[in-house]
């Protein structure tokens, strides 16, 4: 089957501007031949697809109440993984959907499929799940109310516990099959102190043991702050350490359970974090759009970034069956108005989502702040060439006067 023949070149809506508007409204796959929407599918209970659009892998809604009246519109990809997008029948460039890994189709010993145990996200990113169940999840007046980690569980589409032996052999599988990248190691929160700490650093050791692969741990912040460096001692090389929300008030109404471990704590982990990973390597994921005003956010965001700790801003987006699944998306514009700013701060404190070493700002598919850095990066580079020029002229001019 040949590949389809579609338009190319550049859409006409800036990269950066696509992108918010298809993570904030969606996008609604249509498959033309049969006129019709696609049916939900996909494993986890993410209500996202990852597609790539001038060169970009990013993570789409297309199952939320919104993507079901997105006015952007994909066609059913070819055996390609190819297709179109497009808005009021204007066609505005080519999509590519990954196509099913090749670790997929393998199996364990003991027979639980591989993509039981981890999937891909994005393009070459390994995620896993450790430990799919949490304490806060177990009753509502706790679960953070955006969380789905019960449903895949439920659904039969992962395990419960992903053991270290398991989870390495996967690991080694998803690089030499499919070229992965880095790996995402999160877990829901167990009773005790550590927080998950102690499954995610053995969890490490074995991956680290059996494949030379870059792996980002996510976790509440631990009470003893030497975790920090038991982790990264097993191999971990990135920390995820995920606020969510920024606010107080916010934090104790969208995840009464989580908001237990105050805003302060946070910081006072992340101050231990950064000088056992380094700056840059220690992350936060923020979902914009579940109540802190743009203020708020940025004003956290100036407070981390200062201190070597990278956030990542991401649109909040309802999964199906969550207490929040019929909560809006934030709008393009109030993405923009924090992703903009934002960058100026990665640049002015040297954090750059390129040199993170795995983990969710070095993906970047859940958000278009890796596009607005570009940007702010490509500005400072091109105010630095005119400043070089412009020492050059006056170098001339000084000796041209001189001779």
């Amino acid at each position: 089957m040949k590949p389809m023949d579609l338009a190319s070149g550049p859409s006409p809506l800036p990269t950066q501007q696509l992108i918010n508007e298809l993570q904030s409204y969606g996008v609604r796959l249509v498959d033309p031949r049969a006129g019709a929407d696609s049916r939900r599918g996909g494993a986890g209970p993410s209500d996202h697809k990852a597609m790539t659009l001038d060169g970009m892998t990013v993570m789409v809604p297309v199952h939320t109440a919104p993507a079901f009246e997105s006015p952007y519109l994909v066609e059913k990809p070819d055996a390609f993984g190819r297709s179109r997008i497009s808005r009021d029948g204007l066609v505005l460039g080519e999509v590519s959907f990954p196509l099913q890994p090749k670790f997929y189709g393998l199996s364990t010993a003991d027979g639980i499929p591989y993509s039981k145990i981890a999937v891909l996200h994005g393009r070459d990113v390994l995620a896993t799940t450790v430990l799919q169940s949490c304490i806060r999840y177990q009753s509502r007046t706790k679960t953070c109310q955006f969380c789905a980690i019960g449903q895949s569980l439920a659904a039969g589409r992962t395990i419960e516990r992903k053991t270290p032996a398991q989870l390495a052999e996967v690991a080694k599988a998803a690089v030499e099959l499919d070229g992965v990248k880095h790996m995402v190691m999160t877990t829901g929160t167990p009773p005790g102190k550590d927080r998950g700490a102690a499954l995610l650093a053995e969890s490490a050791a074995a991956v680290k043991a059996a494949v030379n692969l870059p792996i980002q741990v996510q976790c509440e912040p631990p009470d003893d702050d030497t975790w920090f460096a038991r982790m990264f001692e097993a191999g971990a090389d990135a920390l995820g350490m995920h606020l969510e929300a920024c606010t107080e008030p916010v934090r104790q109404r969208i995840m009464p359970g989580k908001a237990q471990v105050s805003v302060e704590r946070y910081f006072s982990a992340f101050a231990a974090a950064v000088p056992v990973f380094g700056r840059g390597q220690v992350s936060t994921y923020i979902l914009a759009g579940l109540g802190d005003t743009r203020e708020d956010i940025l004003s956290v965001c100036d407070r981390l970034t200062r201190m070597g700790v990278y956030p990542f801003v991401v649109p909040f987006v309802p999964i199906s069956g969550t207490p929040l699944e019929s909560h809006p998306t934030p709008t393009p514009a109030f993405m923009n108005s924090i992703l903009g700013p934002l960058s100026g701060m990665l640049l002015a404190t040297g954090l750059k989502s390129i040199e993170v070493k795995a983990g969710c700002a070095k993906c970047g598919a859940c958000s278009a702040l890796s596009t607005y850095e570009r940007q702010a990066l490509g500005r400072d580079e091109m105010r630095q060439g005119e400043m070089r020029q412009g020492d050059m002229r006056q170098g001339d001019m000084r000796q041209g006067g001189c001779a």
